[in-house]
């Protein structure tokens, strides 16, 4: 008779061990770039004892979701992060969503905008109506909002810097529409410390900056009971290449922060707190995200019960997610589809609260209408096909997500723990802790991509024998800046000028008292009301405050030591060996970001590798213009100018520093440029002058020897 094999663990691991011919089964464990282990089998003794283990959703410590119901009861709000060009197309772009299922807005505002700078600004040449909705005035917000009902439908803003103009035209924009303040729902990020950290799009120094965060949550909390005053964000952490427990980290922290912040305005954490919420991205670690959100609930009631709230709801965490950019690819761009449908499949799996989905085409350019359906149709899918909304944390007792819950939070506390010891999360920033350790992460991410440790389908494994051809979304910046610019004269001109100036000088007044004694979005929502313009009201506080200016550094040695006996990368390093003895020096390369874009993971990244590769490296400043750049290039004698863009204003700006060049006389130095550049774009570039374009997934050794190739073939090369 066939003796009964015993359902044990030993009895598994001697079945396993002879699948993998003697090799123990620790042979199948990973790591995770957190330090985080991952085994191949969990089971039930793996979750004994864990915090939460045996809780239920809308109870502390919230691990199964914020509410009790959730999705059986309420599905999560479809929202989908939109705006471009002029409030007109927006607005238009807006009502089309809504008539096809979405349930709430998220406003993306351009650059200019983000900055403090009107329309008619030298510095924003490029950068008007370009990656995302130009708004200089209350009648721009009117018409962005025209037809929608504000007293019906959830407003998420994302904004910084600007954040008092903005929400204050917001305010008296629903206020012309016949909607009061305390029935005005959504969001204001009012983020300001992760600007410092990754997005940097920034006004103030860190001190004021936080003064008008406390404000607003003030002011907030007494007048409008439906409207969310900060979103504390770990998505651009992600998107700037942090790990799952730093994000996790780094945005409780902040979240602890802003707590204090107004606590300190003599606020009640009660008052407040229940209005709090947070914004998460999403990337393709599909289950390690899934863990986040249920990790980031727990952290979040642990830490909260330090300022010992009355209302259990102060210790919830709320939150709305958005699927990874970073992730999406120029190359083979359908595959974004799948990636974003994973992505959201995650965050709804981890009881987000609303959610976005980018399209497919975002690596390129701007959504068009097409993929923006697409990227919305996955959600309604989700939603109202696949059953799971049926039950409310489906993946709840899962040896594996909830072991894998319980070590990222442990992760998580570690660095919190950091932060605390250094005085907390301001001080942090002030001593560039958080920025070094993304900028390491996003670094080691990129070297294991380079050499084909970490796989991304169509880039660095199962590459395409053809290019897709994607049409895309293009806006005329040029068009669309004369269009705001003959708005904002017209405006100049009906206003009454003296009330202007008078309630702008209050305001300025304002921000030189004690912080505690007057509230600065009240005078903002006046001089908004009188039409004063966004530039004028960050131009008032600036007069006061002061425009920050931050210092660029980079890592080095890390990309070197991911790479450390790579074949390619000796190449290259022998290359530049070569380049020495023939010129006398090492090539050299000036890495810029032109007009108000702040994204600088990519070009910190390229300045780190490049470094480590064996190039000079210079940096520019972060809001450089096309002449300072040039005059910057000049001066250090660079044989190269690498422009990274992002936000779309390639097309006006890389043009203008090419003209720069050619007026100082200097037609030695090339540019290339990198980035989200649409390849429909480059023909345009290249009859510009452009030498060379790598778009997101280059290779980065690959680019190198491309660049030392070109800089070598140029005539008259300068010594």
């Amino acid at each position: 008779m066939k003796k009964k094999s015993k359902n044990t663990r030993a009895e598994w691991e001697k079945i396993a061990k002879g699948e993998l011919k003697g090799k123990k089964t620790s042979t199948l464990d990973s790591l995770k770039p957190d330090g985080i282990k991952i085994k191949p089998l969990y089971t039930s003794k793996d979750i004994q004892n864990l915090e939460g283990i045996n809780s239920y959703p809308g109870m502390n410590p919230y691990l199964r979701g914020p509410k009790a119901t959730m999705y059986p009861n309420r599905p999560w709000t479809i929202r989908q992060y939109a705006g471009f060009s002029t409030a007109e197309e927006s607005n238009a772009f807006y009502k089309e969503n809504i008539k096809n299922g979405q349930t709430g807005l998220s406003v993306a505002f351009d650059l200019a905008t983000h900055r403090g700078y009107d329309s008619d600004h030298p510095k924003v040449i490029g950068d008007v109506g370009k990656a995302g909705v130009a708004i200089d005035t209350v009648e721009d917000m009117k018409l962005l909002f025209k037809g929608i009902p504000l007293e019906k439908m959830s407003v998420s803003m994302t904004m910084n810097g600007a954040v008092l103009p903005v929400l204050a035209n917001f305010i008296v924009a629903g206020e012309e529409q016949g909607v009061s303040k305390n029935k005005l729902s959504g969001t204001i990020q009012n983020d300001i410390l992760k600007e410092f950290m990754v997005r940097n799009t920034y006004i103030y120094p860190p001190e004021p900056s936080m003064r008008i965060v406390s404000d607003i949550i003030e002011y907030i909390s007494k007048y409008m009971p439906k409207f969310n005053s900060i979103s504390i964000s770990g998505y651009h952490m992600q998107e700037a290449g942090s790990t799952t427990a730093q994000e996790l980290a780094f945005t409780l922290a902040d979240g602890v922060e802003y707590v204090k912040c107004a606590l300190s305005k003599g606020l009640k954490v009660d008052e407040f707190a229940p209005r709090l919420s947070f914004f998460f991205a999403i990337g393709m670690d599909f289950f390690m995200e899934i863990a986040k959100l249920r990790g980031a609930r727990l952290l979040w009631s642990k830490l909260m019960k330090q300022f010992n709230p009355k209302d259990t709801k102060s210790l919830i965490l709320r939150t709305h997610c958005q699927t990874s950019g970073a992730s999406l690819t120029e190359q083979d761009p359908y595959n974004n589809i799948i990636r974003t449908t994973i992505e959201a499949m995650a965050s709804v799996l981890g009881g987000t609260q609303s959610l976005h989905t980018n399209s497919f085409d975002e690596a390129l350019a701007l959504p068009t209408q097409f993929s923006a359906r697409i990227a919305r149709s996955t959600q309604l899918i989700l939603s109202e096909e696949t059953g799971i909304t049926k039950t409310i944390d489906p993946l709840g007792g899962s040896y594996f997500i909830e072991k894998l819950t319980n070590d990222l939070v442990k992760e998580a506390e570690k660095i919190i723990n950091q932060i605390n010891k250094m005085g907390g999360m301001t001080k942090a920033v002030e001593k560039g802790f958080p920025k070094l350790k993304i900028e390491e992460a996003a670094t080691l991410k990129q070297a294991r991509i380079d050499k084909g440790e970490e796989v991304v389908v169509g880039v660095n494994k199962y590459e395409p024998d053809t290019i897709e051809k994607v049409d895309i979304l293009n806006i005329d910046n040029t068009k669309v800046r004369k269009e705001q610019i003959k708005k904002l004269s017209m405006i100049r001109k009906s206003r009454n000028n003296k009330k202007v100036l008078a309630s702008l000088e209050v305001l300025s007044n304002a921000a030189r008292k004690k912080s505690n004694s007057t509230n600065l979005l009240e005078h903002t929502i006046i001089a908004a009301r009188n039409r004063a313009s966004v530039g004028e009201i960050s131009d008032a506080l600036e007069d006061v405050f002061s425009r920050h200016k931050a210092v660029t550094r980079s890592v080095s040695g890390i990309y070197n030591s991911a790479f450390e006996g790579n074949e390619e990368l000796v190449d290259i390093k022998s290359q530049i060996k070569k380049f020495i003895s023939n010129f006398g020096r090492r090539p050299r390369m000036l890495v810029v970001k032109l007009g108000q874009d702040g994204h600088d993971r990519g070009a910190k990244i390229i300045a780190t590798a490049f470094a480590d590769i064996g190039f000079d490296v210079d940096i520019g400043p972060l809001f450089q213009t096309p002449a300072e750049a040039t005059k910057q290039a000049i001066e250090n004698d660079v044989h190269v100018i690498g422009v990274s863009s992002q936000a779309a204003g390639h097309k006006t700006l890389v043009p203008e520093l090419l003209k720069s060049l050619k007026k100082e006389g200097n037609r030695k130095i090339l540019v290339v440029c990198g980035g989200v550049i649409p390849p429909q774009d480059y023909k345009f570039l290249k009859n510009k002058g452009v030498a060379a374009i790598y778009g997101p997934g280059t290779n980065i050794p690959q680019a190198a020897h491309d660049i030392i190739q070109l800089i070598q073939k140029k005539k008259n090369i300068a010594a």
